[in-house]
């Protein structure tokens, strides 16, 4: 503990700075990345698979790359709106059972920061989320159990209100220093609630995890860096079952996921239900929007225990013997290639191409987890990820990154920041080459292919073409608006002319969802062959939002 001189000087009326949030969750996020194998070798309780870090990771990552995309990590950004990203992100990107009481302890802390008024000092506010985590994770558990990183967080909270009674004007950067300390020191007792965890040698996996972020926390006020916690004199390996059984003597053999549409008075009955069909359960969010998590034999009952209760979607089922087994299967072969298509057409253009494809566009961008698996279903040993978006080519690198570390793939990420750079890559795919040869040719294909668009503005704004209002057609090239008029066609014709201003062989044209019949594309079309009788001209229906028409120059 600081000294009483130190720990007295907190500050009131500032409000914790969403600059220190937004690099807390930077600081996290590679904490995580960085312990990631650690705790997934920890992973013995409540079932030995072996992807609490993973799962941990990929829910900050998750929460991070929501506040990116909405903000795109601006300090001066609206502070509501950054914490609300946060919240969400978490809450739909959770992974596991980890990862879902992370999303809790999270959205508990958030709320609590960005509830404060400028009255309340910045220590006592961050004493009290740290307590709002605490009751809020084991509230989501249907059976709480000491020695896990429910008792961590619940140690971490405590210390932080003895140092609050002790000093009443205690700094955050105090408070966090304090009870990062205690959880590491809880962290260091769990194998003494926890007999599977005393008798595999080792501390709790999520434990672990709920350190590291505290620990980041502590960096991200301070720029101290903590003392790293050691795991244990061994790391166990996870026991695997016999063919077709359980992964665990006596314990469930399946996890159930799902996203849950759900009014809030539905909650108590399903937690009833689920209660009874397993173990392992923990049901998060509120206002309409749940996460639920449950460990079960009835994965069937599982789920019509969520329909009774509402609308669940993005259900994802895992039998626990054949995740543990996957490790030892046939080696990967052949490479791959995993495109974000932002449309049906685009869809089943990049299919057709032989693509795996993950859907995301401007207005739903693919999750760090979606992209993670689609590598990691894809069977390849080698992949390339065409994100095509500029803000999903951070979500598909960290991706890359985990499926190289948990499944051996090799992975390249070609930053495509448009669907037409992506489909000029995947045309120039060629099997046969090496990997790395593929790969520069894809990018390079995709770099010299120059690219535009056209869109209506939903809003006022100044562009670099000047100012814009509701209605008026914008045009763009390589992502910046050059363009503002009154007609749709006008438009994409003055962005024609630009693009072949430096010459072209081939123009690509996609027609997007508000194009009724591709009417645009197919006046496009007769304009380039009027004008430029030379240029091959190619018209896809791509059905993207947002943007009637998608234009490409090769």
């Amino acid at each position: 503990m600081s000294e009483p001189g130190t720990v007295g000087s907190g500050t009131v009326g500032s409000g914790i700075r969403l600059a220190t949030v937004l690099g807390f969750l930077d600081i996290a996020v590679d904490a995580l990345a960085g312990a990631r194998e650690e705790i997934d070798a920890l992973n013995v309780y409540p079932v030995p698979d072996g992807d609490t870090g993973t799962n941990m990771y990929l829910t900050m990552a998750a929460a991070r790359d929501a506040v990116r995309e909405r903000t795109g990590g601006d300090p001066a950004a609206d502070r509501d709106a950054t914490f609300e990203a946060f919240t969400r992100g978490a809450l739909l990107g959770a992974r596991g059972n980890s990862g879902v009481i992370l999303s809790e302890m999270l959205r508990a802390i958030i709320r609590r920061i960005a509830e404060a008024t400028p009255e309340e000092r910045n220590g006592a506010v961050m004493v009290d989320a740290l307590r709002r985590a605490t009751e809020a994770s084991y509230a989501a558990v249907g059976t709480p159990v000491e020695g896990t990183m429910l008792s961590v967080c619940r140690a971490a909270s405590e210390s932080a209100q003895a140092l609050l009674a002790e000093h009443p004007m205690v700094r955050s950067r105090d408070v966090l220093t304090t009870s990062a300390a205690a959880a590491r020191e809880a962290l260091a007792r769990t194998p003494e609630q926890l007999e599977i965890l005393r008798a595999a040698g080792v501390v709790d996996a999520g434990g672990r995890g709920v350190v590291v972020i505290l620990d980041a926390a502590e960096t991200a006020l301070t720029g101290r860096r903590p003392p790293r916690v050691e795991a244990g004199r061994r790391i166990p390996r996870p026991v695997l079952a016999e063919p077709g059984g359980d992964l665990v003597d006596g314990g469930p053999a399946y996890e159930v996921m799902y996203l849950l549409d759900a009014p809030d008075q539905a909650i108590a009955g399903l937690r009833t239900a689920l209660a009874a069909l397993g173990d392992s359960l923990v049901v998060v969010g509120g206002e309409g929007l749940w996460n639920v998590h449950v460990h079960v034999d009835d994965v069937g009952a599982a789920i019509e225990a969520g329909i009774e209760a509402g609308r669940p979607h993005r259900v994802r089922v895992t039998h626990f013997a054949e995740q543990a087994a996957a490790r030892d299967r046939q080696p990967r072969t052949g490479r791959a290639i995993v495109a974000v298509a932002a449309g049906p057409g685009l869809a089943e253009l990049f299919e057709q191409s032989g693509a795996v494809v993950v859907v995301g566009s401007p207005g739903n961008r693919p999750s760090t987890g979606m992209l993670l698996e689609a590598i990691a279903g894809s069977g390849a040993q080698e992949v390339v990820v065409l994100p095509n978006d500029h803000d999903s080519v951070r979500a598909a690198q960290v991706a890359a990154s985990t499926a190289e570390t948990d499944h051996g793939v090799r992975v390249a990420v070609i930053p495509t920041t448009a669907q037409v750079e992506g489909l000029a890559a995947l045309a120039v795919h060629e099997p046969g080459r090496t990997f790395d040869q593929d790969v520069l040719e894809m990018t390079a294909t995709a770099r010299h292919a120059r690219q535009g668009a056209v869109t209506v503005a939903a809003k006022q704004a100044i562009t670099m073409a000047g100012p814009c209002e509701p209605g008026d057609v914008l045009g763009a090239i390589g992502g910046d608006f050059v363009v503002v008029g009154a007609d749709l066609t006008d438009v994409a014709v003055d962005v024609l002319g630009r693009l072949l201003g430096g010459g072209g062989e081939l123009v690509t044209l996609v027609s997007g969802h508000d194009d009724a019949g591709g009417a645009l594309a197919r006046a496009c079309a007769d304009w380039l062959e009027e004008q430029h009788p030379a240029v091959d001209v190619v018209v896809y229906d791509g059905g993207q939002e947002r943007y009637p028409l998608l234009v490409a120059v090769e």
